[in-house]
Formats: structure tokens, sequence, C-alpha cells
């Protein structure tokens, strides 16, 4: 006798269910829709038309569907870092400084991260924003005005959590070096400066290359691999700052929002600046990359 189970609205046998579980595991268009995901009710007609099912209402796809954690209204972003040999090593380099930042600072070295946030939008709500009150949320209108985009170049102070920014008018490497000489200013008692940034064009452009090797070697420059720039602390600083003082911001100009970020580097250097606890040691990762599948494997 077929054991049947019973999902929501109905009975169905346990060999209808997988097949609807294989249905929504396969892209529309081997079936010959259009669409480019399902939805209970495309589902549930798809199971229809591929004859597993006489008839099933939507809710009953999505009791199937939740039942074998299955959520083709969800999707998630990701992006592949290639780890080849320079990759690795650029990693590894960066971990190992990560693991020694005290003691270097006793040595007299620091440890800087920079960051940059470009296309920051400013916008103005159409309306006042509507203060929370018991029983109801902050409201913010819908509709805004839109006065341009700022570029906030951050840097982060590995020692201590501190935040320095700074809005640049355009993200570009002539306005980046500048800015970056600017960071580096009031750490002249530092004997070396160990400097982490992306791959970002405005920090890899031949006058930049020129410009940081004319620092040398009193700066260190520290690259993160392509697609990598998740190792760079600063960039969890901004989103940290983001958070606190830009997501839910309400700007009438570029210039209110400037001095905005200015003001609440200085309050949260105050209040909420620490070391980051990062997690990650070179050990991790050589023990990460040895048993990730398809990556190839870290040398000893």
């Amino acid at each position: 006798m077929m054991r049947c189970v019973r999902v929501d609205h109905g009975f169905f046998s346990r060999r209808q269910r997988k097949q609807i579980e294989r249905l929504a595991l396969k892209a529309p268009a081997n079936f010959g829709w259009k669409l480019t995901h399902w939805s209970q009710r495309s589902l549930a007609q798809a199971a229809v038309e591929q004859e597993y099912v006489e008839s099933i209402h939507p809710t009953t796809i999505g009791a199937v569907l939740n039942e074998a954690d299955l959520h083709p209204q969800y999707v998630s972003w990701w992006k592949n870092t290639v780890w080849d040999d320079e990759a690795v090593e650029r990693c590894l380099r960066i971990l190992w400084y990560y693991e020694r930042v005290e003691s270097l600072w006793k040595k007299g070295e620091l440890l800087l991260a920079v960051d940059e946030k470009p296309s920051l939008q400013v916008l103005e709500r159409a309306l006042p924003t509507r203060l929370m009150h018991p029983g109801q949320p902050e409201r913010q209108e819908f509709t805004y005005i839109r006065h341009g985009t700022v570029y906030l170049l951050c840097g982060l102070n590995l020692l201590n959590g501190h935040m320095w920014a700074e809005c640049l008018e355009k993200n570009d490497g002539e306005h980046f070096r500048p800015a970056i000489g600017r960071l580096l200013h009031p750490y002249s008692w530092a004997q070396r400066i160990h400097l982490i940034i992306d791959n970002g064009s405005s920090h890899i452009s031949g006058d930049t290359t020129e410009f940081l090797e004319s620092l040398s070697p009193r700066v260190h420059v520290l690259l993160t691999p392509s697609n990598a720039s998740w190792l760079n602390q600063a960039e969890s600083l901004l989103e940290a700052f983001s958070q606190r003082y830009l997501i839910r911001g309400n700007w009438c100009s570029r210039s209110v929002m400037i001095q905005h970020i200015i003001e609440s580097t200085q309050e949260y250097n105050q209040y909420f600046a620490h070391p980051f606890a990062w997690q990650w040691s070179c050990r991790d990762f050589r023990y990460w990359l040895n048993n990730t599948r398809g990556l190839i494997r870290c040398k000893t």
C-alpha cells in the first residue's frame, strides 16, 4: 500500500512530494516556462502539467517546500575569489599582520586599513519623518529628492578601532592620493605603517602605485586578493558606521551630509570605536583552503 503524507491541504504520496521538490530544484526554462524563478502558483500549475498531481493548491506547494527547506522566492549573492598562488600569499600576509597588531605597535609599527563607500546618495525625504511611538515604528516618506552623491573614504586604526573619514569630490586616483597623505600625517611618529587597501582602480592605477612606492619603505602596502575585499577590516567599519549614522539619513544638500559625516566620525570614535574581533588566523585559512572542495591547496 502506498504511504501518503498529509501536507496542509489534502493527502499526497511521498513520491508526489519528491516530484514537486525536484521540480522546484530545476529552472522553469527546463519545462518551457519563461519565468526566471518559481512561485507557489506557477509550481502548482507546472506540477499539474507534468501530471504529478491532478490538482494542488499553491499553499500546499508552499507547505511542501517549507518541509523540504526550499525557498524559491529568495536569492542570495556571492562573488568567487580565485585562490591562486598570488591570492593565497596576499591573504596569508594580511592575516599574519592581523595576528600581530599589538606586537607591531610595541615596535613602533602601525596597521591601517582603508576603504571607500562610493556614490552615497544624498536623499531628502519629500515629507518629514514620523517618529516612533508605542505600537508604531518610525515611518519615512517613500518619495525623495536627490541632491547628488558623496564619496566617503575611511581609514581604520586597527590598534584602537578609531576611524578617519574624508569625503572626496571624485572616486579617482587624483583625489585618493592626497587623501592618503592626510590620513598618514598624524602618524609621523610611526617607524613603519602597514597600509591595507583593496584592488579598486584608484588604488592600483599607475600614478597611485608610483605615489605609494615613493613612500616606501616607511609605508608598506598590503593589497587584498581580487574579489576578497571582505578581508579588509575597513569594509566592516564602513558597514558599522553606515548602520548607525547613514542608513536613515535625511539630507537637504551634499554639504549637510558631508558635515554630518565628519561630525559623526568624532562621535563614533568617542562612543563606539573598538578593535574588531577578527576571527580568522593563518591557521584557520589554511585549514579552510585545504578542506574546501574545488579549491587549490595552500602550500605550507
